[in-house]
């Protein structure tokens, strides 16, 4: 939800078509942002406001104090069915809601550590532990924490911490009445048992995997560019009148070279599926699982032990020091704007932490920048004055006949192009290419989140126990004249449209044993990077792009010549979508025709379908080809269909196919390879054999055969999808890679030991040209390597 939410939206825009034509025409015709802003938002009428109000309302982030008691018996029914994850999240959610050093944060924090402790997470297990003592969790029930913190420990091999846990559990129990109650046979067996196992521990000698130990190397440019931050040496940032700036490789860059590597300047996290608009504290909790549920709001880390905002219910962090850092720069201003904020959508909150990430720095930049552009002598960034290129970061602009040198717009005064506000506002807003409309409902949105701020003198919100050490003093000065912050929102707010970078994560599904996962890119949060927006778009592009929390990092993905352009994918990508979809998605969106050769090459033949959307022949399995009539390509063939027959039969196949797929969700098996078999029987009598529905049908009985056992069967049917996907995005794509991830795994669970080494062996070949060598499934493919070697004997020579 990048704009705001529909019924917001919606209005704005039926009174933008009510407004009178004069008024329309002066909105549309003004010349700078800055008569925008002042124009639309004199239109804003108290009625709108009260409105928005009431639509903020419905999107409660508030604590409930009623809530911590539901979540945690929500997290209890989960916790009994193993579904530890969940329980987590469950608790978490009453964490959230709950008022600071009460039995309510206590029971929730242990609870949760529980569930952590049954997946492993040992060291967030411990952090919970003290944390439920720290909000006064009851001595009556101390024993049960005590002996899951040395249970952590001996896992952790921390076994002299884990003696003394004991100790003080043996010295607590006898000396305190309060625990008289407490089950002592039940206490005295599991002391017995940790005191053995911290005895079997200790004849152990621990050793730490060098492959964990490297996990993080080769992250880091090898040779920062000089004049271009977070770039690669190899790289050069140049200027062209046609295509603005770009980026040219300075020498030959082979596939896997790290490009860039950069944090975000600003980022904010999806709300994801917001719950529905509600306007009553009385309705049902929200039990869902969300983005906001499972990363930090601040470094986007995963983590299933979040840590609250004192304020609100909504966001959550990793750490006691990312809450402390998120307020301390921006969270004390949006904190009690947390409605407001998700009825507005991500870009004019992301607009609106932008210019206080810079304020509380030092606001005078944002009134220089505005003065700037104010001027009407300064050449803008959307100016159409020729740009000559020039490596230094400098360039040439004809102003009065003469011929002058300017800086190539974003660097500084010695031609560096750094990654930091100012590249940030020369970033185009592209104000002449957006509709009159947009431009209005954007001004009226940060008009109305202008006005909130105005109205709350910009006042923090200071609860909880240490809020007198995040307090920070009221600041009527921060922002003088709340219209420049209006301009400056409202440009960042345009800017976002073709600027504003996907931060991505890969989801794991699969069974709750985590045999065999599948995975999924999901959008995690919204981000600016200021040199990741240097790069032009290609829908076959040369890089590929990964993140790790905020940080971006760009990887060749091919070989690369000297002097030839770096391209990244704005997202519509020749294996995804057909040009004539490419072409209005990057018109509608980033306001150009693209002229790639994927482009060029697909234009002159529109009429021949890509193999993974194409139909065959039912009696030959040649193509069919045709426009509304379709025929058999193979000439001794006389079999033609209308084209909306077989578009009706695939339409209802899918449906089919999503039935079985629900049928393996459930756990049911059979029914769902009998449901698979038959869509794969009819799919195989009309669509080409490198069908992507086709593939979806192989992977899902793949799936199948994989939770049965059955490991043959789902090698092949798994090597029958990985040659859809390779048709689809080729060898050496990122699809590829996790393809052969999931067949890595299979050949692993079934023992079979060389095909498993050769299959681990071509994905990390393959996702180390996209990832580093922190991605999950590269360090997993190196776990499995590991011990397939252990379990491969060693060639003894013969004796001399």
């Amino acid at each position: 939800m990048d704009l705001p939410v529909t019924e917001w939206k919606s209005y704005l825009l039926q009174k933008w078509s009510l407004l009178p034509k004069s008024i329309q025409v002066t909105v549309s015709t003004a010349e700078t942002l800055s008569d925008v802003f002042l124009h639309s938002s004199s239109l804003l009428q108290p009625e709108d406001e009260i409105f928005l109000r009431r639509l903020s309302k419905g999107y409660f982030v508030g604590k409930d104090f009623g809530a911590p008691l539901f979540y945690r018996e929500e997290g209890n029914k989960k916790f009994q069915e193993k579904d530890y994850t969940v329980a987590a999240v469950l608790y978490s959610k009453g964490v959230s809601h709950s008022r600071p050093n009460t039995e309510d944060m206590s029971l929730c924090y242990a609870n949760r550590s529980a569930a952590l402790f049954h997946l492993g997470q040992y060291e967030m297990c411990l952090k919970d532990i003290i944390r439920a003592q720290t909000h006064g969790y009851p001595e009556r029930l101390q024993p049960k924490i005590m002996l899951r913190k040395a249970e952590c420990l001996v896992a952790l091999g921390r076994l002299q911490e884990a003696r003394q846990t004991i100790s003080d559990l043996e010295r607590n129990f006898t000396a305190s009445p309060t625990l008289a109650d407490f089950p002592s046979q039940s206490v005295q067996k599991n002391l017995h048992h940790l005191k053995m196992k911290v005895q079997e521990k200790e004849n152990l000698t621990e050793t730490f995997p060098a492959a964990l130990a490297k996990t993080l190397e080769g992250v880091d440019l090898r040779e920062e560019n000089k004049q271009l931050s977070n770039a690669s040496s190899s790289v050069s940032l140049c200027m062209d009148p046609f295509k603005g700036r770009y980026l040219v490789a300075t020498r030959e860059i082979l596939p896997g070279e790290l490009l860039v590597k950069e944090d975000a300047f600003v980022s904010v996290l999806n709300p994801g599926e917001l719950p529905p608009l509600h306007h009553s504290l009385d309705s049902k909790w929200d039990t869902r699982v969300t983005i906001g549920d499972l990363y930090c709001h601040r470094c986007l880390k995963h983590t299933l032990a979040t840590v609250p905002c004192d304020g609100c219910s909504y966001a959550k962090y990793c750490s006691q020091e990312c809450l402390q850092q998120a307020w301390e720069l921006y969270h004390r201003i949006e904190c009690p704007l947390g409605g407001l904020l998700l009825t507005l959508g991500v870009f004019c909150h992301t607009a609106l932490r932008l210019t206080l990430l810079v304020g509380f720095e030092d606001v005078s930049k944002i009134r220089k920048l505005y003065d700037e552009v104010s001027n009407k002598d300064i050449c803008l960034p959307e100016s159409s004055s020729w740009v000559k290129t020039l490596n230094s970061g400098l360039g040439e602009i004809e102003k009065n006949g003469k011929i002058i040198e300017t800086p190539i717009p974003g660097c500084d005064v010695n031609g560096k192009y750094e990654s930091n506000y100012q590249a940030v506002f020369n970033l185009l807003p592209h104000t002449e290419n957006h509709t009159p409309e947009h431009k209005f409902l954007c001004a009226l949105c940060v008009s109305a989140l202008c006005r909130q701020l105005e109205a709350a003198s910009f006042q923090t919100v200071t609860t909880g126990a240490n809020s007198s050490q995040l307090k920070a003093a009221t600041a009527p000065e921060l922002c003088p004249d709340v219209t420049v912050w209006g301009v400056v929102m409202l440009r960042h707010m345009l800017q976002l449209q073709c600027n504003a970078q996907a931060i991505t994560t890969i989801q794991h599904t699969g069974s709750k044993e985590g045999i065999v996962t599948s995975s999924r890119q999901v959008r995690l949060a919204t981000g600016i990077f200021p040199v990741v927006s240097l790069l032009n778009h290609s829908c076959s592009p040369n890089t590929s792009v990964s993140f790790i929390s905020t940080v971006a990092t760009i990887r060749a993905s091919q070989r690369i010549g000297k002097g030839q352009e770096i391209l990244h994918c704005y997202g519509p990508h020749k294996n995804r979508m057909g040009v004539a979809e490419r072409q209005q998605k990057l018109r509608s969106q980033y306001f150009f025709d693209c002229t790639c050769p994927a482009c060029h090459t697909e234009a002159h033949r529109m009429a021949t379908r890509p193999r993974w959307e194409a139909f065959c022949c039912n009696r030959c399995r040649a193509p069919m080809q045709g426009d509304d009539v379709l025929s058999c390509g193979h000439r001794g063939c006389a079999v033609s269909v209308r084209r909306d027959h077989l578009a009706s039969r695939l339409q209802d196949l899918r449906q089919q196919v999503g039935m079985a797929r629900k049928l393996l969700r459930d756990g049911k098996l059979e029914p769902a390879i009998q449901q698979l078999s038959g869509c794969q029987r009819d799919a195989e009598s009309f669509l080409s054999a490198e069908h992507a529905v086709l593939g979806e049908i192989e992977d899902g009985l793949a799936q199948a055969c994989a939770a049965l056992g059955d490991w043959q069967k789902s090698a092949t049917h798994l090597q029958n999808s990985l040659r859809v996907v390779e048709a689809r995005h080729g060898p050496s794509s990122v699809e590829m890679g996790r393809e052969l991830f999931k067949l890595a795994q299979i050949f692993f669970n079934g023992f079979a030991v060389p095909e498993a080494l050769s299959t681990i062996r071509k994905a990390e070949e393959v996702l180390s040209l996209h990832c580093g060598p922190w991605d999950d499934e590269i360090q997993e493919l190196q776990k499995m390597k590991s011990c397939l070697l252990d379990l491969t004997p060693t060639p003894v020579g013969p004796s001399v």
